[in-house]
């Protein structure tokens, strides 16, 4: 790798008007009074770092579930996933992953399977990181049928700062594993939950990377 890739990194096409706005604000800025302009470059630096699209390697192990973004697990608790996507109601793991508004917000399919349902859903904006989040702030949920025929949710919640989710997938679709499912502006969290009998295998806290931090096995052998 080139000592530019590393610090270079490509940025997603929804990145690029908000770049532009921001770079001609600035522009204006260094009309007005040259430190403002300044100021709006560091902006435009940080716009441009915000959508970033780097690439990512996935495990090349069948029957792993990856995290579907880059940020810190905030929760993991039982929680029955959004009534809008029609799967069962009862409880299955929930691990949720805080997106602050440093992290790369593409968003990428946990598991390799078809979205069997997309659905919408308006509402508040709290924080994200607060476990209200998950049911009263707008969002967007997708059932993910694996090959096994079970079903997996990942679910795109918009925070404080959020006010866009986008989503690049409709039913019927297929998606491979750590495959570009979506994306949220400007601070965020996507809930995963595991299909029944899947344990997590990460922990509060812990770092994630979309697409590469493995966060459960399908058929893992158990403890003990």
């Amino acid at each position: 790798m080139r000592m530019r890739d590393t610090f270079i990194k490509p940025m997603h096409r929804e990145g690029i008007k908000f770049v532009a706005i921001f770079a001609a604000i600035t522009v204006v800025l260094f009309l007005l009074w040259e430190p403002l302009g300044w100021i709006g470059v560091g902006l435009t630096v940080w716009c441009y770092y915000f959508f970033r699209d780097p690439q990512r390697v996935t495990p090349d192990r069948k029957g792993v579930i990856v995290s579907p973004a880059d940020g810190i697990v905030s929760l993991i608790e039982p929680a029955v996933p959004p009534k809008e996507l029609g799967m069962p109601d009862e409880p299955l793991t929930r691990v949720s992953v805080f997106m602050s508004v440093f992290n790369c917000h593409v968003n990428r399919a946990p598991i390799a399977g078809e979205v069997k349902a997309v659905a919408y859903r308006p509402g508040k904006f709290f924080n994200a990181s607060l476990d209200k989040a998950s049911a009263d702030n707008e969002r967007n949920s997708l059932c993910i049928r694996m090959q096994d025929g079970r079903d997996l949710a990942v679910v795109q919640i918009a925070g404080l700062v959020a006010r866009r989710i986008v989503c690049f997938v409709k039913p019927g679709q297929m998606l491979g594993t750590g495959e570009r499912f979506g994306l949220i502006r400007f601070g965020s969290r996507l809930d995963v939950y595991l299909p029944h009998g899947v344990t997590p295998l990460v922990r509060v806290g812990q770092t994630m990377v979309a697409g590469e931090t493995v966060i459960a096995q399908l058929n893992a052998p158990e403890a003990g």
